[in-house]
């Protein structure tokens, strides 16, 4: 009995409503949502300038040759896979700090460095963040206009107030030094001043070595606490030594400061989220407790750091043959990027020379800050299927050669609207 007959379903109460029906749709990343949406345009055309990711001039990811071979050799030692301790590994640590500060740094002979290994430059300038709003409560950390569009989002969610302070002048599209120079002098006395330490995110411009000189100046006078993000150093110009000018001169002049770096593109470490936080401190007693504090902003936030590509830098830092063949890699890169950069230069001035194009040579690094605007952009890609972020930056690391031409058309075509 009861064969071909359909089991009864259990009944099932309606759903009640969820307690978090109330949260708001968050709005996409304003870079990674970019490439979202190259992903899903079936143009062959297009491109992805968005993300500040280096691709060969086949625009493939690139593993470094040196960090291969750090692998093999980590492989080949057996090591194994436990925690690190709170601050990260030791000779990364190390290691970190020579490259940051170099070898005759009187900051760290006389153990005046606080350093804690973090996730790549966003983790370590989150720590950074979650230590002044801790240990400087009611500070405002002050971010240049406009800047890498994370650093707005990591201090506010850390609770720390910001404002800007001019850096970019449209007239030029160069640095308004001394709209920069005016606000740091009127921000208030002890405040936070975010700098980026070479290759400005996103406009390419940085301050000459005597620019840099007064900016020290006017932070001494002021007593504000330079907060440094360093994530281009010797992949903005292809010299670690020249990258890491601008810390190394505060550090000179006596000023403390706060420092992030990541070897996300250097060391093209993208997905293994490697980097560091350190203090530099003018005293040996005050470098043991902030490092005592930085632990503890750790601990309650990820417990430790990842090891894998702390050693892979750790490898690479401490044997000179390996150090000397990434310094060529590094080269390389910058090298080709700087190649597509005077190629793209040489098309637009082809294509309308009646415009002054030398900001695309005067920028450095990664990026080109185009001076297109939000609807200029959007014919960039609408039209010609190029994505890019709606402030006009372009990453030139994702450039071909082969595309700079196509690139160059759809530049005039839009400035032209």
């Amino acid at each position: 009995a009861g064969l071909g007959r359909a089991a009864a379903r259990p009944c099932v109460a309606a759903r009640a409503a969820s307690k978090l029906d109330g949260v708001e749709q968050a709005p996409p990343d304003p870079i990674l949502g970019v490439s979202e949406a190259f992903k899903a345009d079936t143009s062959p055309d297009k491109l992805n300038l968005g993300v500040g990711a280096y691709r060969t001039d086949d625009l493939q990811p690139y593993v470094l040759d040196v960090v291969k071979k750090a692998e093999r050799i980590m492989l080949d030692k057996g090591e194994n896979k436990e925690y690190l301790p709170i601050q990260g590994l030791a000779s990364f640590n190390a290691a970190t700090v020579s490259l940051l500060l170099g070898e005759g740094s009187a900051a760290v002979a006389e153990n005046r460095v606080a350093t804690v290994q973090s996730l790549s430059g966003t983790g370590s300038l989150r720590v950074g963040a979650a230590f002044i709003q801790k240990f400087m409560p009611g500070v405002t950390a002050y971010i240049s206009n406009p800047t890498w569009g994370n650093h707005r989002n990591i201090f506010a969610d850390a609770g720390v107030e910001w404002k800007y302070y001019r850096y970019f002048d449209p007239e030029t599209i160069g640095l308004d030094f001394d709209g920069m120079v005016e606000d740091l002098k009127a921000a208030p006395d002890g405040s936070v001043v975010v700098l980026h330490g070479c290759a400005h995110n996103p406009t390419g411009i940085d301050p000459t070595p005597a620019q840099w000189e007064a900016i020290a100046d006017v932070c001494q006078a002021k007593g504000h606490l330079p907060f440094f993000d360093v994530a281009y150093q010797g992949f903005a110009s292809g010299d670690l030594v020249k990258d890491a000018f601008a810390p190394r001169l505060f550090e000179s002049k006596g000023l403390e400061f706060l420092c992030s770096q990541s070897y996300a593109k250097n060391l093209g470490l993208y997905g293994e989220r490697i980097g560091a936080l350190s203090a530099v401190l003018n005293s040996e007693g005050a470098a043991t407790r902030v490092l005592s504090q930085l632990k503890r902003v750790a601990r309650a936030m990820y417990s430790n750091p990842p090891v894998h590509g702390a050693r892979i830098v750790s490898e690479v830092v401490n044997d000179a043959k390996m150090f000397e063949e990434w310094n060529a890699e590094m080269a390389m890169m910058a090298g080709r990027i700087a190649g597509v950069r005077q190629q793209l230069y040489d098309n637009l001035v082809e294509l309308m020379p009646e415009k002054d194009w030398s900001f695309i040579l005067q920028q450095i690094g990664m990026f080109s800050f185009t001076g297109l605007s939000p609807e200029q952009v959007e014919n960039m890609t609408n039209k010609w299927h190029v994505y890019m972020t709606k402030d006009g930056r372009i990453s030139l690391a994702g450039l071909s050669s082969g595309k700079c031409r196509y690139l160059a058309e759809a530049m005039v075509d839009s400035f032209n609207m």
